[in-house]
């Protein structure tokens, strides 16, 4: 049998075809790496690829390290730097992205945190920390902001709290003539859940997608903490947990009664929800549910005291299987001061964190994560 030349580089089939296309692909790359007389590293270049003597081609991963701007530009002993690498791969043409929080040790205020997806499929939390507010009517006192928003529905309104909510607090604190936080707190919230409403929102289904929403702003005589949802901040003094918000579930008695009254039912499916839907009895967002839930927040203002440890807020993947009494102890032991003296270059603080969050995993939450431990224990040190 005489082969045809001119039909040997044919493919013969699927497989055969592919291997062509590398082969030409690899052929390529090679004929621009033999022309180039540089290679560009530049921040934003596309994976390359490596060869071996022998021809064959292997992926090569390149990472690229990017460190954003401190989240208080006004300040320059912000010790938060947020580290995002990512990884490429031309083979699979996926690309994996880690986000790695790494927290230094503050001289002002020492926090740790960490948000995850655990078992869930889409990552609906958002955390907001680190954040300088300025209070006008307080002597100019700064206040250090933190915030954590459990989305439902979608990421897209705890998203937008990430990015306003902070923004909106600030500018009716500028407008105010005298201190009032539950004024401050509820306009504020009453805000952001207008402009949630934006352009699509009819369109991309944003009627029902909300968020809870929690909110923490820590100064040197006060603690001021507005709820809607069912996060949580819990505060330990001397080992004693203190609650500083009440969770907005659809059992609650006084949530039920408000719901009911407003026309609305709790209909028990998979526990008790709104209008069978929704577990939580506040939000932001969620307006095919109003007006049986409303974005109105819970606000608790905490006088300061020199016994006062640490803070821990978080989202109800912590809360829902881990009790304020436990999360007390495992924080306090992590931030003992053997453990510190032992480990001086750990952020305690941050370990702390991460530790919930494994014991959450460990007792079978099946929901975002998302944990921030706010030391609190040196009063007299501290500077907000």
């Amino acid at each position: 049998m005489v082969s045809d030349d001119g039909n040997k580089n044919k493919p013969r089939n699927l497989f055969h075809r592919r291997v062509l296309k590398s082969y030409h692909k690899r052929q390529q790359i090679q004929q621009r790496m033999n022309t180039s007389t540089t290679t560009s590293s530049g921040e934003d270049g596309a994976a390359a690829a490596a060869y071996r003597e022998d021809g064959d081609s292997v992926t090569e991963k390149r990472f690229r390290v990017r460190e954003n701007e401190p989240i208080d530009k006004s300040s320059s002993n912000n010790s938060i730097i947020t580290t995002t690498v990512e990884s490429s791969s031309s083979s699979n043409n996926t690309n994996t992205t880690t986000v790695v929080e790494v927290l230094t040790e503050s001289k002002e205020l020492k926090y740790g945190f960490i948000s995850m997806i655990g078992r869930r499929r889409v990552m609906e939390d958002a955390i907001k920390v680190g954040v300088r507010v300025r209070v006008r009517v307080m002597d100019n006192n700064e206040f250090m902001f933190f915030g954590v928003y459990d989305g439902h529905g979608g990421s897209r309104v705890s998203l937008a709290c990430r990015e306003r909510l902070h923004y909106i607090i600030e500018e009716e604190l500028l407008e105010l003539n005298r201190m009032d936080w539950e004024k401050v707190m509820m306009t504020s919230f009453s805000r952001m859940d207008e402009e949630v409403r934006g352009v699509g929102y009819e369109e991309d289904m944003g009627r029902t997608v909300g968020s809870s929403a929690m909110v923490v702003m820590v100064g040197k005589e006060v603690v001021v903490v507005a709820n809607c949802g069912d996060c949580r901040t819990m505060l330990c003094n001397r080992g004693v947990t203190v609650p500083l918000s009440h969770d907005h579930k659809a059992d609650r008695p006084d949530e039920k009664k408000r719901v009911e009254a407003a026309g609305g039912k709790i209909l028990n499916w998979k526990g008790s929800r709104v209008q069978g839907v929704l577990a939580t009895s506040r939000s932001i967002g969620d307006h095919c549910l109003k007006p049986f839930l409303i974005p109105e927040p819970e606000v608790t203002v905490y006088k300061r005291n020199e016994w006062d440890e640490f803070l821990v807020i978080g989202t109800n993947g912590l809360w829902d299987v881990v009790s304020n009494e436990v999360a007390c102890e495992v924080v306090r032991k992590c931030l003992d001061g053997q453990i510190q003296r032992r480990f001086p270059e750990r952020d305690s603080a941050a370990d702390a964190a991460a530790l919930l969050t494994e014991l959450a995993i460990a007792k079978g939450s099946k929901d975002n994560i998302s944990v921030i431990v706010v030391e609190l224990d040196k009063i007299s040190d501290i500077k907000v």
